[in-house]
């Protein structure tokens, strides 16, 4: 491998979500922090160049993308989806997060509902509630260590409580699945018979598994792409999280100028000078990078299947197809919810994301980040693996 994934890199007093802020957030400090989604990874090299060769410049005012950011992002989501996008289509924003509730704010009114599939990123439950609106679950089916979608359930309640959004997460968190053309495609015609507008997260669409190959919704149909709005960033692909800084692909006018004008509405007009920089740096740049990545990530998740499966047998991994997020059933240890956090956190000494707080299905599970050295994940697995057998 030309990039070293092993190395160790010290993450403290860095500003650091994860390593610095385990007291105040988690109310304990003495944790490996296995929850939060970004990479111990440093990003590709151009990237780092590229922020340092602009910061020499020395003046750092208002900054927007050029043409050169936004045919970067073009090429890559052909290159790497087959999404051909267009450069109007491209709306900045700092962040996936901050741009759903941006879009729920410009495409919906207090009252309506909004349909999601559970267990499932939890800033979704957030952004329906904060611009007041309901939410609908259509929760996910698990059969046979299996997630699917539930489209019976799905359409049922499209058309019972008169939903007007339906935001899919794909590849799914934390759930791990890469869902198929032809599921999105079921899914795509359920909207549109009953007039749905489709949110795709597709934040994790290029962390995909060899085995697997991302559909981005937009893609499958001229019809999907009008009805639908597409959220995309480098963040976690490259692990410039911190940067802030999402593209969202919205080709159909009316709902694009509604996005917009929203934004506007909110002081937002612009990016992070080096969030620019660094996106643009990361699509030219980084495809090398990020298969090494993959790979990295591929043998991270075989060997902790293997851990799990030799050493701790009362936990299971759900086959993860997507994402560097992988969902453990815990059941078999029988504890309530709150009893299964204390033991990870107190016992165990391993900080995860508890699978309740991802709603009805979650229950039971965690949520642990595989984007980390070897050694991490394995001084996590070996701290997990004593507690349990001291039950």
């Amino acid at each position: 491998m030309k990039y070293n994934f092993d190395e160790i890199i010290d993450r403290t007093n860095t500003n650091s979500i994860k390593w610095n802020f385990n007291k105040e957030l988690l109310g304990y400090e003495d944790v490996i922090p296995m929850w939060i989604a970004d990479m111990d990874f440093k990003t590709v090299p151009e990237v780092t160049e590229a922020i340092k060769k602009r910061a020499e410049h020395g003046i750092y005012g208002y900054s927007d993308g050029m043409d050169s950011y936004f045919n970067s992002v073009i090429k890559w989501m052909k290159r790497r989806h087959g999404f051909e996008v267009e450069k109007e289509w491209i709306c900045t924003c700092p962040g996936i997060v901050p741009a759903l509730h941006f879009i729920l704010k410009a495409c919906t009114n207090p009252g309506d509902r909004i349909i999601i599939q559970s267990p499932v990123y939890y800033p979704f439950y957030d952004s329906i509630l904060h611009n007041h609106c309901e939410i609908v679950n259509n929760p996910l089916k698990f059969e046979e260590g299996k997630y699917t979608m539930d489209f019976q359930d799905l359409e049922k309640k499209i058309k019972e409580e008169k939903v007007r959004l339906l935001i899919i997460c794909n590849p799914h968190n934390p759930v791990g699945r890469v869902w198929s053309k032809e599921e999105l495609t079921k899914l795509g015609k359920i909207c549109i018979e009953n007039n749905v507008i489709v949110i795709s997260d597709e934040i994790h669409s290029d962390l995909v598994f060899k085995d697997y190959k991302h559909t981005s919704f937009a893609s499958i149909s001229e019809t999907f792409r009008e009805n639908s709005i597409t959220c995309t960033a480098p963040s976690k692909t490259f692990n410039i999280a911190g940067l802030q800084v999402s593209n969202v692909i919205i080709s159909n006018r009316q709902l694009r100028e509604k996005f917009k004008e929203t934004l506007l509405n909110h002081g937002i007009k612009r990016l992070n000078l080096f969030g620019i920089i660094a996106c643009e740096a990361a699509y030219n740049y980084g495809e090398q990078w990020l298969e090494e990545l993959i790979e990295y990530l591929e043998d991270n998740k075989r060997f902790l299947n293997d851990f799990i499966k030799e050493r701790i047998p009362k936990l299971k991994v759900v086959n993860t197809e997507g994402t560097y997020l992988v969902w453990i059933d815990c059941r078999k240890l029988g504890m309530t919810e709150e009893q299964l956090k204390l033991f990870m956190l107190t016992k165990a000494k391993v900080a995860f994301d508890e699978g309740f707080i991802f709603g009805q299905g979650g229950e039971g599970f965690e949520r642990i980040n595989i984007a980390c050295p070897r050694t991490i994940l394995k001084e996590a697995l070996e701290k997990i693996e004593k507690a349990v057998n001291s039950l």
